[in-house]
């Protein structure tokens, strides 16, 4: 079994380790950019999601309204084990609404109703919720209370309610970790390790990836919408 831990300042050390782990563990399945690590471009993206992640837990601050929060289920036998995290934000102006950004359970863990808890746990504080997964993710949300609101690029944006809300959510800007010396060192060394022909075509697979993937949420989205 498995205990909910809210927290709304940074997780301990140990903890957020963890979290930051499963990050990269679970890149493909959390990620907008589902690559998969026969890309290239895997690690680059990889180092990308985790270092947002890790902006957003070192900037959680109780006395903040719309900085993030973080669900944690710990282990019952274990409780410096993390099984699972949903990382959100609270919006702005309307205390009711939340965007899930990303949420994951350990593989050896799944199917026991982690995920379903935490969100639970997150739409009872913010019953107005929102978030936004990959074509295939869909049935299993709306299975968990959401429901279909537009395609959004390679995603579906599901809510807890029929709209969104007009409150504002503090999202991390990607930009400047991208421009990063520490990416750009990453890409360099991508580069080397694999030369810029296999590196632009890892870049083409990513495109199509990306337009497929936007395709797939288009046509869900009208199939749901009829």
């Amino acid at each position: 079994m498995f205990t909910l831990v809210h927290l709304d300042t940074p997780p301990p050390e140990a903890l957020k380790s963890q979290v930051l782990q499963m990050v990269v563990d679970y890149f493909s399945d959390i990620s907008p950019v589902s690559l998969t690590p026969s890309n290239p471009l895997y690690q680059l993206y990889q180092y990308v999601i985790g270092y947002e992640v890790h902006l957003y837990l070192q900037a959680m601050d109780a006395t903040l309204e719309t900085t993030a929060r973080l669900i944690l289920a710990l282990d019952d036998q274990d409780p410096s084990c993390v099984l699972g995290f949903a990382l959100y934000l609270p919006a702005k102006d309307d205390p009711e609404a939340c965007t899930l950004v990303y949420m994951a359970v350990q593989a050896s863990h799944r199917r026991q109703g982690i995920a379903r808890a935490m969100l639970q746990r997150m739409i009872t504080r913010h019953p107005h919720a929102e978030l936004a997964c990959v074509a295939s993710k869909v049935q299993t949300f709306e299975a968990m209370g959401f429901q279909v609101l537009a395609a959004r690029g390679p995603q579906v944006l599901m809510n807890t309610r029929g709209h969104s809300s007009d409150g504002m959510v503090a999202v991390q800007d990607l930009a400047p970790i991208f421009q990063s010396k520490e990416v750009r060192q990453i890409h360099a060394y991508l580069v080397q390790q694999h030369g810029k022909k296999a590196m632009s075509e890892a870049e083409k697979k990513r495109d199509r990836q990306l337009d497929q993937m936007a395709y797939q949420a288009q046509v869900l989205v009208r199939q749901r919408l009829i």
